[in-house]
């Protein structure tokens, strides 16, 4: 019940789930800039799959007095994960599973694309469309974009993934955020907070925060938190549109029935679990009210569900929390990258991806190198770094990707 490692010399103390001569140094340097931050409170948790980020590390989870941010939760808003098990097995996939790769992805745009108009599901989501004229100005003109882009993909890491659990039970699975809508209120915000007198003279401007009871705070709060649930949103409706589409050649494919009342209600899948990895929760811990910022990081509480993806086609986690008060109820989000995506495309090649997702219905071509797991860590390490986060419900092996 206790951290790797601990980096004692900085402004306030940082808890490793991983060992420091495994952390690259600029990373290091941005955990001890969060650390010199005023507002922190007892310390910094460092999670296996820690790596460097913007302002601040993937990976980290940083809990603040009156105070937050938004470097510290990252441009894709709430971004995260989502799963649901299907009533399907192994056998009774196609043998090819190229047909239902070329189906998910004309069911659900990829990269920068969009659905040509709103679906239903998403003209559906009144709360959030009326609380649009309320959001920072500067996207006031984005509207029917946002709207377009629910049940969307994105790119870089993002995917939607067939795998298989060790029962040979079939799950869908798949990892997005609040697409442009989400990353254009986060610079928005972050302007603002660059520009305020008290964050002058940070070792990094990027760390700029909002300070409790200020209409700055207050304005990024209520951004926030609809970006937030605008991102699960889009998960639930990815889902959905997943099913439908994989039912046109698997129609015997059932999801657990949705529930009738509450954010899943009508839906004709639903997520066993849907959880975000880049997110704040107004959270109590060490004796003490704070704002918790989680970049890469999941909710781990005492029997709450999340997932931990490995890297494209390998291996994927399903967890249960422990609660462990150490890294303030948290889990990493994933494997964590290795190296960046321009020196991935520099080492290896598309016969090295080739090779890397062999038995993987997926996109091989230099348009996803950047993506080749060996660009990430192992994520079965990442497992074992944090047996005292996480205890492991089922293991998911991928056998087909969608990438954005």
């Amino acid at each position: 019940m206790s951290p790797v490692a601990t980096i004692a010399d900085a402004a306030h103390p940082i808890w490793l789930w991983s060992r420091p001569e495994e952390i690259e140094s600029a990373a290091l340097d941005q955990l001890r800039n969060v650390a010199a931050l005023p507002y922190v409170h007892h310390h910094i948790a460092v999670m296996p799959d820690v790596h460097l980020g913007y302002g601040a590390t993937v990976g980290s989870v940083i809990a603040l007095r009156d105070a937050v941010s938004p470097a510290a939760v990252g441009v894709d808003i709430g971004c995260g994960m989502a799963a649901a098990r299907t009533n399907l097995t192994a056998a009774d996939l196609p043998d090819d599973l190229a047909g239902l790769r070329h189906a998910l992805e004309a069911a659900i745009p990829v990269g920068k694309s969009s659905h040509a108009e709103a679906t239903a599901h998403a003209r559906a989501q009144n709360d959030l469309w009326s609380a649009f004229p309320d959001l920072h100005p500067g996207v006031q003109a984005r509207l029917a974009r946002a709207m377009a882009q629910v049940g969307t993909l994105g790119s870089g890491n993002h995917f939607v993934e067939l795998c298989l659990d060790t029962d040979d039970a079939v799950w869908i699975m798949l990892h997005s955020g609040s697409r442009n809508i989400g990353k254009e209120l986060a610079e928005a915000h972050i302007g603002v907070a660059r520009t305020l007198e008290h964050n002058a003279g940070l070792a990094d401007p990027d760390l700029a925060v909002f300070l409790a009871g200020t209409p700055q705070m207050r304005a990024y709060r209520h951004d926030l938190d609809w970006a937030q649930t605008y991102a699960r949103r889009n998960r639930d409706a990815m889902l959905t549109a997943a099913a439908t589409a994989l039912r046109t050649q698997l129609p015997m494919l059932r999801t657990p029935t949705p529930p009738e009342h509450g954010p899943h209600a009508g839906d004709h899948t639903f997520a066993l679990v849907n959880c975000h990895h880049n997110y704040v929760a107004a959270e109590h811990h060490f004796g003490a009210d704070v704002l918790v910022t989680r970049k890469g990081a999941i909710s781990a509480r005492a029997g709450e569900m999340g997932i931990i993806p490995g890297s494209m086609g390998t291996r994927s986690y399903l967890v249960r929390g422990r609660g462990n008060p150490d890294s303030f109820h948290s889990a990493s989000h994933g494997a964590g990258r290795t190296m960046s995506r321009n020196r991935a495309r520099r080492t290896f090649t598309v016969a090295d991806l080739a090779a890397q997702t062999r038995g993987v219905e997926c996109r091989k071509d230099a348009g996803v190198l950047d993506e080749i797991p060996a660009a990430y860590k192992d994520i079965d390490s990442v497992i074992a770094a944090q047996t005292d986060l996480v205890d492991v419900v089922a293991e998911l092996r991928a056998v087909l990707c969608v990438k954005g």
